[in-house]
């Protein structure tokens, strides 16, 4: 994934992000149904996306990050 653009890789975070947060609401209220306890596990499938997309969210950041000052810093010397 080092190939692609900076851009390219920041929209990924957002899809990821996206991806997390709903699956987690949509899980959970899946779950809500058929236990017949709502809203209480789309609320922890809220929160738990939440945390999995900001984990994840901050080390692809980084990566990012990290990759792009080492591009920058080959095309200073």
């Amino acid at each position: 994934m080092d190939g692609l653009p900076p851009a390219a890789r920041l929209i990924g975070i957002g899809w990821y992000f996206a991806i997390c947060v709903v699956g987690g609401v949509m899980g959970g209220y899946l779950l809500d149904q058929v236990l017949g306890i709502a809203p209480l596990l789309t609320m922890l499938g809220l929160f738990a996306g939440l945390i999995i997309a900001c984990y994840g969210g901050y080390r692809m950041l980084m990566d990012v990050v990290t990759t792009t000052q080492d591009r920058s810093d080959g095309e200073d010397a």
